[in-house]
Parts: structure tokens; sequence; C-alpha cells
């Protein structure tokens, strides 16, 4: 932060850097590194990625329930891409701490929908190290 006056003396000038990150649909303000803030971050959930779970956990309940046949036949029944149903059942693979940091939006910043769209580890171990949660283990 800078704080200087202005030439006539009769103003104060203060330059706070700073930059946006996006996040699902929605831009933050984040602090420069080192920056000390006064105010507690607020966690906000990626609602994206958690709209785009519950997709996946519905669609594979009714998979599981016998609410459809097969993935062709859900995604016709629900107007969707069969491969974009996909996309979206294999979201419920991931490992239960994994869901659990998404819902409560402490999941790496590196996470973002379209990093889960790729593939991905199905072993929950290797999950937790190819996202970039502490530890790996688990």
């Amino acid at each position: 932060m800078d704080a200087r006056l202005s030439e006539d003396g009769k103003t104060i000038i203060i330059r706070i850097p700073y930059r946006f990150r996006r996040n699902g649909c929605r831009k933050e303000i984040v602090a420069p590194e080192g920056a000390i803030s006064a105010f507690l971050p607020v966690v906000q959930r990626d609602e994206s990625l958690v709209r785009a779970m519950a997709k996946g956990f519905r669609w594979r309940e009714i998979l599981d329930s016998g609410g459809a046949e097969s993935i062709h036949a859900l995604a016709e029944k629900e107007k969707v891409d069969p491969s974009y149903l996909a996309r979206h059942l294999r979201l419920t693979l991931l490992a239960p701490d994994i869901v659990q940091a998404i819902m409560a939006g402490k999941q790496p910043d590196s996470m973002k929908l379209t990093s889960l769209w790729k593939p991905f580890p199905s072993e929950w171990v290797y999950q937790r190290e190819h996202f970039g949660f502490a530890g790996g283990g688990g």
C-alpha cells in the first residue's frame, strides 16, 4: 500500500495493489503476496464445481437405482450428450475427502472444472497428488 498527499495538499491518495482472480463465473480480489489482511478470508465455494458434482451424483443414483438402462438412455432422457453425462459421472469417482473439500470451498486454487474434465487417476492417493492436496496420503 502506498499513501501520499496530492500536490494541492487537500487530498490523500492511497494506492492499494491487487489483482483479480476468476472463480467460476465470479471475480475475486486477491491481495498481493505477503500482504497482511485485516479481514478473514471468506470461503467461497466454486459453484460450477459443486453443480457439476451434484449432477454427477444425481445421475449415478438414477443409474444405480435402475431409473435408466444405460448412460445413453439416461442422456437421452436428460436431453444431454452422452459424453457430457459421462464426464459428470466421473466426478463421483473422486476421493471422499476431495469431494468434501470442494463442497467446503477448500480445494486448491488450481482445481477448476476444466481440470476435472481432463483424465485423472482413479486411485484416491494419486488423485490427491494430481490435484495438489497437501500430503497426498489418505
